[in-house]
């Protein structure tokens, strides 16, 4: 079955945030413990303890993220130009602190010397900050836009820097990302530990979730003033893959269109509140299992909260309107994107079970005991 062109242009944007939301489900819980190392883990034994309820699974988590980043250059090759272009360096910063994760966790506990795993913990500690907090910044600067252009020709000019990135609601939006993380990994921890360590992340969990949820309505009550983006020209679906074909108009509460058009997605933001105040309570009553459900629900609805906003856009630009790149104009090919669609179909499949396999294989507390009878394979 060959899909036509605009109904895949828009399978494969809901791909491409179904790629991020795995990462950030997956991948968010690890980050989110690694940022909570120092805190909660206040000796040796408590740290491997926290160390060992992620190490076994953190590499596979990654899998979401690079794949997300290859169906963006395969499927949005422009906006994959212009992202690497424009978020260049904060892109590179997150590289080389994720490049602290696996060395932190292959060396760590090489040697004996407290000083050398006390280093090794606040590296882990960078790797988990800074994408978290990176990971925000990036969808704010969506949100806000991105200072470029095109040219006649298509040639991407991005007229900004890495400062540019750091403005104030891209900062909030950051920290939304940072303590939804933060949460999402406090619940883990519930489920995998046990006693003081347990204890500590369950105290850190509640504010996390509260905090997210404030930050979270902040950042909504900001989007009613913050100028947004929409398409005044006719929009031509199954039209040619080139962004100056239309006209693009930005105004204070533009964002919020697609939710005055369609009600219905009202429900997408009331599922994060929802699902975050009951995996708050869940968390209280010592029920970590069924609150990791709803802490990963609550993860999905901030992440389509920001799709749903956006759509269709994908990279807005702040100086040049009619270069912002969009579902409808910045994508590859229709056959390129049909066989990716089937590549994906197989493949994506595969990643869920056996990450599911995983999972359930090494399911179970992580305790002291645990790490000394296997010292040998511990983290």
């Amino acid at each position: 079955m060959i899909f036509d062109y605009e109904t895949l242009r828009v399978i494969w944007w809901a791909l491409l945030g179904a790629l991020l939301i795995g990462f950030a489900v997956t991948g968010g819980f690890d980050l989110g413990v690694g940022v909570l190392l120092p805190f909660v883990g206040k000796n040796d034994d408590e740290r491997r303890v926290i160390l060992n309820a992620i190490g076994p699974t953190w590499e596979g988590n990654q899998v979401w993220f690079v794949t997300a980043g290859g169906a963006l250059f395969a499927a949005w090759p422009m906006a994959y130009a212009v992202s690497f272009s424009g978020m260049y360096f904060a892109l590179l910063l997150t590289l080389f602190a994720m490049f602290l994760r696996p060395l932190g966790f292959d060396y760590r506990s090489k040697l004996p010397s407290q000083k050398w795993r006390y280093n090794w913990d606040k590296a882990l500690f960078v790797g988990g900050f800074i994408p978290a907090l990176i990971f925000g910044v990036a969808f704010g600067n969506l949100l806000t836009g991105i200072p470029f252009q095109l040219e006649n020709d298509l040639r991407i000019v991005y007229l900004g820097g890495f400062l540019d990135l750091l403005n104030p609601f891209a900062l909030l939006s950051g920290m939304v990302s940072l303590s939804l993380f933060i949460m999402h990994g406090a619940v883990f921890l519930q489920i995998k530990t046990e006693g003081k360590v347990n204890q500590r992340a369950k105290k850190v969990g509640f504010i996390a979730i509260f905090l997210t949820l404030f930050l979270f309505a902040l950042a909504g009550c900001w989007i009613y003033i913050l100028d947004g983006y929409h398409i005044t020209s006719e929009i031509f679906p199954n039209g040619p893959s080139n962004p100056l074909t239309k006209f693009v108009k930005r105004g204070p509460g533009l964002w919020l269109d697609n939710y005055g058009h369609f009600p219905e997605l009202w429900v997408v933001p009331a599922a994060a509140f929802i699902s975050g105040f009951i995996a708050m309570v869940l968390s209280r009553i010592n029920r970590p299992g069924t609150a990791f459900i709803f802490s990963s629900i609550t993860v999905t609805a901030v992440i389509l909260t920001a799709g749903c906003s956006m759509f269709p856009f994908l990279i807005p630009s702040s100086i040049s309107l009619n270069s912002s790149l969009t579902v409808w104009d910045s994508s590859s090919s229709q056959g390129t994107l049909n066989v990716l669609f089937w590549v994906t179909v197989i493949f994506i499949p595969l990643i869920v079970v056996y990450t599911s396999w995983v999972f359930h294989v090494l399911r179970g507390k992580i305790t002291v005991e645990h790490i000394k009878k296997n010292n040998h394979t511990a983290y």
